[in-house]
Formats: C-alpha cells, sequence, structure tokens
C-alpha cells in the first residue's frame, strides 16, 4: 500500500492511497472534515456502517471509534482533502461567544455532500498543495471559514464543536459490548471509558473474570461466526469488519475456535 500525503499545515493535508485498499481501527482525537476527491470509503461504527464516494464531505466527531476500510475506485485512487479541527483551534474560535452545547452521548458522522458552500471552501485549498512555505494565517482563515460554514450548515454542530469535555468514567461491560471489534491499544479503551490502563486491566478482570485480549477474541469469533453465517458475508469482509488484522490470522483463531475455516464455512452455508 503506497500512501502519499501533502500538508499545507498539520491540520489540512491531501492524502491518497494508491494501493487496493487500506483498512485502520481508529479513534479519533480531533474532529475531522473530509471531502472526497475519488475513491471510496467504509466507516463501520458499533451502530452503523457508512459509504462515501467522490464529491461526499463528511465530518467525524473526535473520541469515536470506528474502522476505517479505503478503496480506490474506478481507476483513480483514494483521494481525499482532510481538516483537522482541533480542540485548541476551536478553543480559539469559540471564545468570546456566548455558546451553550446540549451533552451527547454518541456523536454521529454527519453528511454534508455536495454542499455549494462548504465544496467552494475546501476545492480553494488545492492550489496550496503545490506551493511551498504557505503563511499559517492563511490556513487559520480557512479553518475559520470551514467552521462558519459548518455552523450554518447545522445549527446542533455546536453540541460537538463547542464540547471540549474529555470522557468521563463510565460503564466498562456496556461499553465493550458494544466496541469489542475495534482493534485499539487497551489504553485507548481505557481513556474512553475514562480509566488509567490499569484502573482499565482491574476493571476488566472483575468484569468478565479474564484478560482483556482473550475476551476480546472470543467476542470477534463469535460476531464473525454469525456474520457468515447468518448474514452470508464474505471471509474477508468479516475478517476486518470484527476487528482482525489479516485474513490468515483470522482464519487460523476461527478454525482454532470452530473447528472450519471460515471459507468452507461460507461455502457450505
Amino acid at each position: 500500500m503506497e500512501y502519499k500525503a501533502r500538508y499545507i499545515t498539520d491540520d489540512i493535508k491531501l492524502s491518497s492511497y494508491e494501493d487496493k485498499f487500506f483498512k485502520s481501527d481508529i479513534m479519533f482525537d480531533q474532529h475531522m472534515l473530509v471531502w472526497f476527491l475519488s475513491g471510496e470509503t467504509k466507516i463501520v461504527q458499533a451502530d452503523a456502517t457508512y459509504f462515501f464516494r467522490k464529491g461526499d464531505i463528511f465530518l467525524i466527531p473526535r473520541n469515536q471509534l470506528a474502522t476505517i476500510i479505503n478503496y480506490p475506485k474506478d481507476g483513480q485512487p483514494h483521494k481525499t482533502v482532510v481538516m483537522h479541527l482541533s480542540v485548541d483551534r476551536l478553543r480559539s474560535f469559540y471564545s468570546g461567544k456566548n455558546v451553550k452545547h446540549k451533552p451527547l452521548q454518541s456523536p454521529k458522522i454527519y453528511s454534508f455532500s455536495n454542499h455549494p458552500l462548504l465544496e467552494s471552501c475546501l476545492a480553494s485549498l488545492i492550489p496550496y498543495f503545490d506551493m511551498k512555505d504557505i503563511p499559517e494565517h492563511i490556513a487559520s482563515l480557512k479553518i475559520t471559514e470551514a467552521i462558519s460554514i459548518l455552523r450554518t450548515l447545522d445549527k446542533d454542530i455546536d453540541d460537538v464543536l463547542a464540547n471540549f469535555e474529555e470522557p468521563g468514567k463510565i460503564n466498562l461491560v456496556n461499553y465493550m459490548e458494544r466496541n469489542f471489534m475495534f482493534n485499539l491499544p487497551m489504553e485507548k479503551f481505557g481513556y474512553l471509558t475514562g480509566r488509567s490502563l490499569t484502573t482499565f486491566k482491574r476493571d476488566f478482570k472483575k468484569a468478565f473474570s479474564t484478560t482483556p485480549q482473550r475476551w476480546l477474541t472470543q467476542k470477534r469469533l463469535e460476531l464473525a461466526h454469525y456474520q457468515l453465517t447468518e448474514k452470508g458475508k464474505k471471509p474477508l469482509d468479516v475478517c476486518y469488519e470484527v476487528g482482525f488484522e489479516n485474513l490468515s490470522h483470522f482464519s487460523f483463531a476461527f478454525k482454532k475456535q470452530f473447528g472450519i475455516a471460515p471459507s468452507q464455512l461460507a461455502i457450505s452455508e
């Protein structure tokens, strides 16, 4: 997989994946505004799956778990313009504004496809990727413009962008039962449940009577079996959607657990 990125600043980049596909389980620590130039992305969350293609614009809120699968399409690479909306920049934007936000339990992914104002803002960035030494204030103005447009398009977007709180301590069992398919370091799971790594492991052992890794593998295999037998999905798709990193590891673990390879199970069904 050949990955290329060109930056205007650390917060604005032109991203391109040239190979067959790229998959990653991610917890975004900044809001991400993405505009598709070519290719396709599949985003799998605990309770929803999204597809985005050429021309689409979407906002992924921070601290959200997601499996991201990027594909080339129609002979074109997967290429996007990505703008990071950091907490520091948003604090600066909202300072002095009397904005009150409502708490959101699980912010959704916001789609703004084909909106002329937002598309014009992001398209205006393209010439800058071929230049050097772009003044920081120009990039800052572009980000401010994008935030202002988002607030115009969605009156509730302040509930996401103006919320600077960090995750608090939440019910560990409920959270892990909803998010076990995301392959993240234990430190990230701890952070998202409001715990240090040590406290996360201690609470996990108390709740599930086993280690996080053993429990996660078992849950992912059970979900994979269900997806293959009840949903008729392909082993390759199931592998990445339930939290495994490659097909060979998934096939080995699945056969060890169920006595049959996922490819054989799919054929027999």
